[in-house]
């Protein structure tokens, strides 16, 4: 038995196809689904997607959103996503640097809550180039 995933930026589809397995990074922890998982709706948190297809893990970078489970599929709408083998790991490793530098230089509030979230995203993202599927 499977599940039908569809994983929605507000540009463009990013997956749509059936799966055997997730894993989603939620606002209060990771969740595992499975097919004929109780129906749910909860807030997506910037994190890993892991994609279990048979034997094969794929791995998503999402960067918040929602998702609802019912009826064995999954929809998940996000602000942005990406593919953990379309991130280029050297790229996502500068971002990073850029991120902690920007952290320690931020001034007042408002600056260190938005470095605070570029570098969640930035380290979601060279996560997500990391990951060696198996």
């Amino acid at each position: 038995m499977t599940l039908n995933l569809c994983v929605l930026t507000p540009n463009r589809s990013i997956w749509n196809s059936e799966v055997k397995e997730i894993i989603l990074s939620t606002n209060s922890g990771q969740i595992g689904v499975l097919p004929n998982h109780a129906p749910t709706a909860t807030a997506v948190d910037i994190g890993i997607l892991r994609i279990r297809l048979n034997d094969q893990w794929l791995t998503l970078a999402l960067m918040g959103g929602f998702a609802r489970i019912g009826n064995n599929e999954i929809t998940i709408l996000v602000n942005d996503a990406e593919r953990g083998s379309d991130i280029d790991p050297q790229e996502a490793q500068q971002t990073l640097e850029i991120a902690e530098a920007n952290l320690r230089k931020a001034e007042g509030k408002r600056q260190k809550i938005e470095a605070n979230l570029a570098l969640r995203r930035a380290r979601t993202r060279v996560e997500a180039s990391n990951t060696i599927s198996s």
